[in-house]
């Protein structure tokens, strides 16, 4: 363990800060307030990663950490390697997964681990084929998603003594985002969301720059459905061809980077696809398409009602087509819909100036009709906040029935666009009926940010939520420090940690 941490449950008396809740109207009236000239664009970014290098040991104390009243947060294990999910099995006892693969190009090994009583981890199960993005527990074993930036995505069966099965095979998983998940449905099947290739449709230099373009340059989005394409396409220089300067490439929608699209055309469609949620049967089976459209569907939840709801990263300010002053969203699902990404943001067309990078062009339409009318988020999370995993409350113990817990990793900044200061670095809570998101657990301090940037002990990235079997405990999983520069994202090896959150037993 390289991780000093403070293990004795700790009480915190005060308050998260309050968390501001967005109208639709209020959001579009920063979007251009901010696009204006002036402030926004004169300053320089100052995102959470973008700090000074913290100390070698990363610090652990949870005293650091604001909770409501009546709420203790204790440490269960530190030390891990890019950690991303949570799970227990009948017995209650808990196991992580550890990715094996971090943006900035860092590869590990993708390891299932048990964590014992005093946060020691016992190997149950190794791959070769990162990342591993999450993981739960169904039919007497664990179901992985592997996200696959070498071999493609899939969805393994992993039984207890660490025998591994392939349920689902050959995911598009090649791209910036990933096969995520899963969470067992109240049908049995496994849920699970694939993320797309690109950040908005068009494989561009953004791309070789998270290190795919260079080793799948076939590799682009595919739609779950057949779409009729407006045969826009964005001329950017060739990074595969780093030797001529002057070489240019033009590419359209969903095809390969160079490769030109017209007015009309139809590109077919096909399950598996890009941006979509889909299931399989517990023991494998015939994939299913249940809606699309989403950009990168990381966090599934289903209510204590049967109903499903994903956490959605918005687009980004960067590639051969960036869009601007996009929030996350929180979707409710509806099996069949078409929820909007390419062409849709916050559930509007995105082909309009409030999208338009400052100074840059508004985004072009891709296309030509829509599958549907895609409909309204839940909830809108912070431009660039990263929020990922997510868990519904159902035990009046732990409190909040119904509501929502999503783990918010944190900008990324620069890399996905310019904010003013850190967005995310916390969990939060949303009220399903109203859409409202409050603050749950948040580093203390008159500013947000992780631990290294408010050179602190508390929360690094928080990447997923989980409670346990019997609902009185809400873990949280902290992916560990991943700075930030011009260049990308630098993450350090060892510095993810599991933490616990339980109400006191004299709470009301």
């Amino acid at each position: 363990m390289n991780a000093q941490a403070t293990n004795r449950p700790s009480p915190l008396r005060s308050r998260p800060r309050p968390t501001l809740f967005l109208t639709f109207a209020a959001l579009g009236a920063l979007a251009a307030l901010a696009a204006a000239p002036g402030c926004f664009s004169a300053r320089s970014s100052s995102g959470g990663g973008e700090t000074t290098p913290p100390a070698p040991a990363r610090l652990i104390r949870t005293s650091d950490i604001a909770l409501p009243d009546g709420y203790v947060i204790e440490v269960v294990a530190t030390g891990l390697n890019f950690p991303t999910g949570v799970t227990f099995d009948d017995a209650g006892q808990v196991y992580v997964t550890e990715s094996g693969y971090s943006y900035g190009e860092v590869f590990t090994t993708p390891r299932l681990l048990r964590v014992e009583p005093g946060g020691r981890a016992t190997v149950v199960a190794t791959g070769k084929n990162p990342p591993w993005t999450g993981v739960t527990w169904a039919d007497g074993a664990f179901i992985v998603s592997e996200g696959g930036v070498t071999e493609g995505g899939r969805i393994i069966r992993i039984a207890p003594g660490g025998q591994t099965q392939t349920l689902v095979a050959g995911l598009p998983s090649f791209g910036d985002h990933h096969t995520n998940g899963p969470v067992v449905g109240p049908d049995g099947f496994i849920y699970f969301g694939q993320g797309t290739a690109t950040n908005s449709g068009i494989v561009g230099e953004d791309n070789h720059k998270f290190g795919w373009l260079k080793r799948h340059p076939e590799f682009h989005d595919v739609p779950c459905k057949d779409v009729t394409l407006t045969g826009a396409a964005l001329t950017t220089s060739n990074p595969l061809t780093p030797q001529d300067k002057d070489d240019k490439a033009t590419t359209g929608a969903f095809v390969p980077f160079g490769t030109q699209t017209q007015k009309g055309q139809v590109i077919p469609g096909k399950v598996p696809c890009s941006g979509a949620v889909m299931r399989v049967p517990v023991r494998g089976g015939t994939l299913n398409l249940v809606a699309w459209g989403f950009r990168n569907p990381f966090g599934l939840a289903f209510s204590p009602d049967g109903k499903l709801f994903v956490t959605d990263n918005g687009y980004d300010d960067r590639g051969s087509r960036p869009v601007w002053g996009n929030a996350d969203y929180l979707w409710a699902v509806t099996p069949g819909t078409w929820y909007g990404w390419p062409d849709f943001a916050d559930g509007r067309p995105v082909a309009q100036d409030r999208y338009a990078p400052t100074g840059g062009p508004t985004p072009p339409a891709l296309l030509e009709t829509l599958p549907n009318q895609p409909p309204q988020p839940v909830a809108l999370f912070a431009v660039h906040s990263s929020s990922n995993g997510i868990d519904i409350s159902r035990d009046p113990s732990f409190g909040h029935v119904g509501d929502a817990f999503v783990a918010q990793f944190g900008d990324q900044a620069p890399d996905v666009g310019k904010v003013l200061h850190p967005v995310g670095f916390k969990v939060v809570r949303v009220d399903l009926k109203t859409g409202v998101i409050r603050d749950f657990a948040v580093n203390r301090g008159k500013d947000n940010g992780p631990a290294s940037h408010l050179k602190a002990g508390g929360l690094e990235r928080p990447i997923s939520v989980r409670f346990d079997r019997a609902g009185k405990s809400l873990y949280v999983v902290d992916f560990g420090v991943m700075l930030m520069d011009e260049r990308g994202a630098k993450p350090k090896q060892g510095t993810g940690a599991l933490f616990r959150i339980t109400r006191a037993a004299s709470a009301g």
